[in-house]
């Protein structure tokens, strides 16, 4: 079993950390990036919103093939995966502490309505999401949850962090969990790598950058984008009753034809983010309370976006519920 994870939170930056601790010669890294072992106690479910199902098969469940990802480590190195939905399934943090209580684990957290936003293109721009606008889509998130999709369409309640790291602190010591903010890896990539590596205890200097990975398009809402997307999701429902690469088959182009041409992500307004605003603000106070660090600028105007994640140049394909694909 691995000696560390990372466990949150969703597009806050984890497929980049990844990449970047597996450069590290004392840490192996799971091949697989996201392998989701914790998230179950056995197969994963079978019914969820578009694309769902086709992203539970490649769930990670058994024990065998789950301790397989970390037989090729080499002697000596520490082994760890990134899973950032663990943070917020509080399920799968008892099922760590159970399987391995002295892991170590690492939190990175991200302005929660950045974070929210992020999500909703990161669905839209892969042709799953069928709502163009953020705030309607959030107000769709608890008919979401009790129709059983996945979490990742929880973009509002991945947010909240305070409720999410006040369970986690009643099961592991916080001496075994770092927690830090996204703009800390955009910002300083050097420092915050190293303060990672002397938390899991390993050689600080060895790396200094953070890669750009499993970045997000933004495809305008046209007449185009609409007929593509809702073949996307029709492909999908079907692909949920065949094989995976035959499933492929039938998504996969469409997925590139909606990202040639796609802006960067565009930044909420002022008005946009102040409607979510009011729903994290309880928990940013107990998030506050729970690690003792200011997080009020959440609860003001962006001065700026953008960081880790852009453009993906035209051709690539995008990530599909929060898978980064080839």
């Amino acid at each position: 079993m691995p000696d560390f994870l990372t466990i949150g939170a969703p597009k806050s930056g984890t497929t980049a950390l990844h990449a970047a601790l597996a450069r590290h010669p004392g840490l192996f890294l799971s091949p697989v990036k996201e392998p989701k072992f914790f998230l179950t106690d056995g197969p994963p479910p079978t019914r969820g919103g578009p694309g769902d199902v086709q992203t539970y098969r490649e769930h990670i469940w058994r024990r065998e093939d789950y301790e397989a990802l970390f037989s090729a480590a080499p002697p000596g190195t520490l082994t760890g995966e990134s899973t950032p939905l663990y943070l917020y399934d509080l399920a799968a943090q008892r099922r760590i502490r159970a399987a391995i209580p002295d892991a170590r684990l690492i939190v990175v957290l991200r302005d929660p309505v950045e974070r929210a936003h992020s999500n909703w293109t990161h669905l839209w721009s892969a042709g799953l999401e069928p709502i163009g606008d953020i705030l309607r889509a959030c107000e769709e998130e608890q008919r979401r949850i009790a129709a059983g999709w996945a979490p990742f369409w929880h973009y509002r309640g991945l947010g909240r962090y305070g409720e999410q790291l006040a369970h986690l602190f009643t099961l592991f010591p916080r001496e075994q969990v770092l927690v830090f903010r996204y703009r800390d890896l955009v910002d300083r990539p050097a420092e915050t790598l190293d303060r990672i590596c002397r938390f899991l205890g390993v050689e600080t200097g060895v790396i200094t950058e953070v890669p750009r990975e499993n970045v997000t398009a933004h495809p305008e809402s046209t007449r185009g984008h609409r007929v593509l997307s809702r073949a996307l999701r029709v492909g999908s429902a079907v692909g949920r009753f065949l094989p995976s690469r035959v499933s492929g088959v039938l998504t996969d182009p469409l997925e590139q034809r909606l990202q040639q041409r796609a802006r960067s992500r565009q930044p909420l307004t002022w008005d946009q983010r102040e409607q979510l605003i009011g729903y994290f603000a309880k928990d940013v106070a107990l998030l506050q309370k729970v690690t003792g660090e200011d997080f009020s600028d959440w609860l003001r105007p962006r001065e700026r976006s953008g960081g880790l994640v852009g453009t993906r140049p035209a051709g690539q394909r995008q990530a599909r519920n929060g898978r980064p694909q080839p």
